[in-house]
């Protein structure tokens, strides 16, 4: 049996800067990454790994020390999620085609072929939609949505 593993990396980039954003807005001046960890449900590690990413690209800014953590480099309206995007997943592709092996069947190989030509096509839609969308944005969304669901704990 294969098992999949879905990549999160976006999800998790998106999702710790809406919590730097609610935090800044509630007056925290910095999040821990164990802070941070601890609402997305992983390793620290981990979190400081992906905060580094982003705060390489400028999206957020970290203060070292025991008393540091992890603040928005800039006002959500001015955080693209095409950046969250391509900084959470980098250079790789929305989708992976199988591997190429010898192609004794113009199938297979036509249908390689055609397989990047359609991930070309999915990744630019992706990042044409994520193109008209910014932090502010996915923070509005996340509110209106707040109130048809019940109140998740903090």
């Amino acid at each position: 049996m294969v098992l999949h593993v879905l990549d999160v990396r976006f999800s998790s980039a998106l999702t710790t800067l809406l919590f730097l954003a609610v935090a800044a807005e509630e007056g925290s001046a910095l999040v821990s990454s164990t802070q941070l960890a601890e609402r997305l449900g992983t390793n620290p590690s981990l979190v400081r790994k992906m905060v580094a990413s982003l705060a390489k690209e400028g999206l957020v800014e970290s203060v070292m020390g025991r008393t540091g953590g992890t603040r928005l480099a800039r006002t959500p309206q001015d955080i693209p999620l095409t950046e969250v995007y391509l900084c959470a997943v980098g250079d790789k592709p929305l989708w992976t085609c199988r591997p190429e092996g010898e192609h004794e069947y113009r199938v297979s190989t036509r249908a390689a072929a055609y397989f990047e030509r359609l991930t070309e096509r999915a990744e630019q839609a992706v990042l044409r939609t994520l193109g008209d969308q910014t932090l502010a944005d996915a923070l509005h969304e996340m509110r209106c949505s707040e109130h048809s669901q019940p109140e998740p704990r903090k």
